[in-house]
């Protein structure tokens, strides 16, 4: 009997953290190692940085389209590895849009600000940026940045996480003036304010801090964190443990401001997908319950659009050139 009671206690509380499945739609297939993704203003295209072919592109009707192309690669992780160009991908208005670079060395990198063309219009090569902030080159106190992965734009700023000193953790900004786009200087080092480093994920919280979501190591199960940053001073407002294995991406919902993440989990893969980060109070303290909505396959990078649609690139299941390209950008419509 006592056996039978503990396997109810455990089925439980596996619903009690887990949500039942959505229906989750493939857009497009076909993308090589996608690793960002907007919705543009006034049309509602999705862009997604297609990283492993060196381009950003436009999905409209269900069809890929290219945007920018011609970027450099560079290769990315540990067992498996990924090819990488473009990353985060932020629009600060309907025509201009800011990629930041994955293809160059650490201290090469920079923000790059593009003049999009219109959809049906020739694509632009990834030299043509009207504008470009960085690179963040290492001195005597710090290494070179690379990897501009996580990238959110307020009137006053641009905030973009980096993968380069990671004894720091450097989330950095450049300030915005009307259309100019000021020097990209290192402004929060998250790893002294939490003790884990990679910063990746980062989006705008519902009262405009800046919410980050730190990776941790990927050899480390579960240490993610949930931190929140003053968006004008950098200081760490409050800092939750999650549970999760390695945050890539945050966004939260426009109709009900529920926060979401997805978990690529390099250490078991199998493991990831979309999680409803729901808050609760244990021992009188703030904390997180990581609620799974759907496994996904090495998902990087998600956006809402205005109706509350969840867009989402994944790698999918190729390892180290093996097959043809599989990832995708997928659709949940209902059921967050």
């Amino acid at each position: 009997m006592s056996r039978v009671l503990a396997g109810l206690a455990v089925s439980l509380l596996m619903a009690a953290t887990v949500a039942a499945q959505p229906k989750v739609e493939v857009v497009v297939s076909g993308l090589d190692n996608p690793c960002g993704v907007a919705v543009q203003p006034e049309t509602g295209h999705l862009f997604v940085a297609d990283s492993g072919a060196g381009r950003v592109v436009r999905i409209v009707d269900g069809k890929i389209e290219d945007v920018i192309t011609g970027y450099p690669l560079d290769v990315y992780g540990k067992g498996p590895m990924y090819n990488i160009g473009p990353l985060g991908l932020v629009f600060l208005d309907k025509d201009t849009l800011v990629v930041g670079d994955g293809g160059f060395k650490d201290g090469e990198e920079c923000l790059r600000v593009y003049a999009v063309p219109a959809a049906g219009k020739p694509a632009l090569k990834y030299e043509d940026s009207k504008a470009k902030a960085g690179p963040l080159a290492a001195n005597d106190q710090v290494k070179g940045e690379g990897n501009l992965y996580g990238l959110v734009a307020t009137k006053a700023g641009i905030f973009v996480t980096c993968n380069g000193d990671d004894t720091k953790g450097w989330i950095a900004k450049c300030d915005i003036n009307g259309q100019k786009i000021g020097e990209l200087k290192r402004f929060i080092a998250t790893k002294e304010a939490v003790e884990v480093d990679a910063p990746v994920a980062i989006t705008l919280g519902t009262k405009g801090e800046l919410v980050v979501g730190q990776m941790g190591e990927i050899n480390v199960p579960g240490d993610s964190l949930l931190s929140f940053y003053n968006p004008n001073s950098g200081k760490l407002l409050l800092n939750l443990k999650t549970g999760l294995y390695d945050i890539a991406s945050l966004a939260y919902h426009p109709k009900n401001e529920q926060l979401y993440a997805i978990d690529f989990a390099w250490m078991k893969t199998e493991d990831g997908g979309l999680f409803r980060l729901e808050r609760e109070t244990k021992d009188g303290q703030q904390a997180i319950k990581p609620v799974k909505v759907a496994g996904l396959d090495k998902p990087t990078a998600m956006a809402f659009n205005k109706a509350g649609e969840l867009f989402i690139t994944v790698i999918g299941p190729k390892k180290d050139g093996e097959g043809a390209k599989s990832g995708q950008l997928l659709k949940i419509s209902s059921g967050l």
